[in-house]
């Protein structure tokens, strides 16, 4: 199988996290006072499970090319006050569709501790 068109190198995706920890994550740590999650993962099996939800769901509304959008998020009760995502079907795989409520969003996927540096 040939790689998709939108696949990054390993040093983009290294510049990009280092990106992300320089900037954005030195000012969580120093907002929080400790390190935060930097990476949510999910099995194949789980994304699979809700790339084929979604797929239904938007069939029986007519929605031939659905999206995923990736929200940043964060907990904020006993458990867990760390960073999260969740995914969230859209009506089309295009930055600026809407996003589709009467689909169910995807969370609760795992977070090294500490975190994994890509």
């Amino acid at each position: 199988m040939n790689k998709p068109n939108k696949c990054i190198s390993v040093q983009e995706a290294r510049t990009l996290q280092d990106n992300w920890a320089n900037t954005r994550g030195v000012s969580i740590q120093n907002s929080r006072g400790e390190e935060d999650s930097r990476e949510v993962v999910y099995s194949v099996e789980e994304l699979e499970e809700f790339l084929a939800y979604v797929k239904s769901q938007s069939s029986k509304k007519g929605i031939t090319n659905p999206g995923i959008r990736i929200y940043f998020a964060s907990y904020n009760d006993n458990k867990s006050t760390r960073s999260t995502v969740f995914l969230s079907a859209t009506d089309s795989g295009d930055a600026n569709s809407n996003n589709d409520y009467n689909t169910l969003p995807f969370n609760h996927g795992g977070s090294g501790w500490p975190p994994n540096i890509y």
